[in-house]
């Protein structure tokens, strides 16, 4: 096990961390443009698409787990 994790770390010192700092703004670049109508309010990612894929997978994850200790019980429950 030790040794995967050495691995691991590996990899991610010489290739994600480059990688990451390679498509990074430059320090003098200029702020982005804010957006909006007019250049009002900023215009942003909208979260509920995402949250909504997140509640229905922590739904289903949940009523999974919840369905195998409900049959788990009912084995168990059973004469052989």
């Amino acid at each position: 096990m030790k040794h995967h994790l050495i691995k691991l770390a590996v990899i991610f010192s010489f290739v994600i961390i480059p990688a990451v700092v390679a498509f990074a703004d430059p320090p003098d670049a200029p702020p982005p443009d804010p957006g909006g109508v007019g250049g009002g309010t900023p215009v942003g990612a909208p979260i509920d698409g995402g949250l909504s894929i997140l509640f229905a997978f922590g739904a289903g994850y949940g009523s999974w787990k919840l369905y195998k200790i409900k049959n788990q019980d009912v084995q168990k429950t059973l004469p052989e």
